[in-house]
């Protein structure tokens, strides 16, 4: 069954050469040849800056971040890709998270007295994480217990709504070989073509 899929490019770099945009290529590439409707948003294309005032999280975005918000609203199936940088996300890709969040985007203040949970905004949705990291994937997952992951995965699309939330950790990156990334790149690209 076709979905429309938003694909997040997580990278803060736009150098081309950077992995992480040609998985998102890859996974576009998939994607469209499955017969999904894809939309893209590119971080490194983006200005967002970190909030710094819990006060911030009340007021709208402005409309530079509106426009890749109705991405993700029209969206059925989210893919974030994001390299692993000093044990968890780029900080430019956490801002831009910061930014979506404002108005209450992701979750709804609950209107009821009492200590009732807000409306998760996003239900009705899917999601999957790519990270890639220069550490062998089974180091992360047993030495750090994904916990950045983890982070990303509860506590910002669990949290929201998303469901399920799967993940693709691709470890090595640093140095890999051309075979290794053609493989990497194939893997990715059998998602796409599968909307997961």
């Amino acid at each position: 069954m076709p979905k429309k899929i938003c694909v997040i490019d997580g990278h803060p770099d736009p150098d081309d050469s950077r992995l992480i945009h040609a998985l998102c290529d890859e996974y576009c590439a998939g994607a469209t040849k499955g017969g999904h409707e894809i939309s893209r948003i590119d971080i490194a294309r983006l200005d967002c800056k970190p909030l710094k005032y819990k006060s911030d999280f009340d007021i709208d975005p402005d409309s530079t971040v509106q426009r890749e918000r109705a991405k993700l609203i029209t969206a059925e199936h989210v893919v974030l890709m994001f390299p692993l940088w000093l044990g968890s996300m780029p900080a430019a890709t956490r801002a831009f998270f910061e930014q979506m969040a404002r108005g209450e985007f992701f979750l709804e203040a609950n209107e009821d007295a009492g200590h009732k949970w807000p409306k998760r905004m996003m239900k009705g949705k899917s999601a999957r994480i790519v990270v890639t990291m220069g550490m062998p994937a089974i180091a992360y997952k047993t030495l750090f217990a994904g916990a950045s992951l983890k982070a990303v995965e509860r506590g910002l699309f669990g949290i929201s709504g998303f469901k399920p939330v799967r993940h693709t950790v691709l470890g090595n990156v640093d140095g890999g070989t051309e075979e290794q990334n053609k493989i990497r790149l194939s893997e990715i690209r059998a998602l796409g073509v599968q909307g997961k």
